[in-house]
């Protein structure tokens, strides 16, 4: 018989991520100011709307790590049944760290914000934040690509290799174009919806 619980926290971390990225793109389509190819969808946290995005990241958080919860109780006793888990909650961890020290303002938003600013404890701890949240979430995809290879699930594991690599090169680029950064954010947050959702179909029907 399926497990019931492990579906319910499977699925937030199915739809955490997505639904991360279309609230940030509807801010960051209505936002006075913000520009995707300036600004970091990080920056929507600022402002007298900035309450929308803090919401966002403490959504995101609440619902990947359910799905972590859900990874545990789905992986429980095989491959990656221990650190799938822990790397997938460390990743979504650091949504609640973004909600509680913001980035810094600049490139223009908000309205007035300098382009250069000097970075702030809250942006450091942000910056951090983000960093080793991403690096645990290429940890994940690693640590699945085990799995699926296990299973003999040839495609799924190849993908999972790949996601980290498109993530990581979206990181190392965003020094000439933010839209570079967010792009790879985007990729790893939709792979890891989607191999959510295959191992909830998998392994529990």
């Amino acid at each position: 018989m399926p497990d019931r619980a492990a579906r319910r926290l499977l699925f937030g971390g199915v739809v955490g991520g997505p639904l991360f990225l279309v609230v940030g793109l509807v801010q960051g389509l209505t936002r006075d100011g913000f520009s995707f190819t300036r600004n970091a969808i990080s920056q929507l946290a600022l402002g007298d709307a900035g309450w929308i995005q803090t919401v966002n990241f403490l959504l995101a958080a609440v619902l990947l790590g359910a799905g972590a919860l859900g990874l545990r109780r789905a992986l429980y006793g095989g491959p990656g049944g221990t650190w799938v888990p822990v790397s997938a909650g460390v990743f979504g961890a650091s949504f609640a760290a973004a909600a509680v020290f913001p980035a810094d303002a600049g490139a223009g938003f908000p309205a007035g914000a300098p382009e250069t600013p000097a970075l702030s404890t809250s942006g450091a701890v942000h910056m951090l934040g983000g960093m080793v949240g991403y690096l645990a979430l290429c940890a994940v995809f690693l640590l699945l690509a085990r799995v699926f290879t296990a299973r003999g699930d040839r495609a799924w594991a190849l993908g999972s290799r790949l996601a980290p690599v498109a993530v990581l090169a979206g990181f190392a680029a965003s020094a000439a174009t933010v839209t570079a950064f967010t792009a790879g954010a985007a990729v790893g947050l939709c792979w890891l919806s989607a191999a959510t959702a295959r191992l909830r179909a998998t392994d529990l029907g």
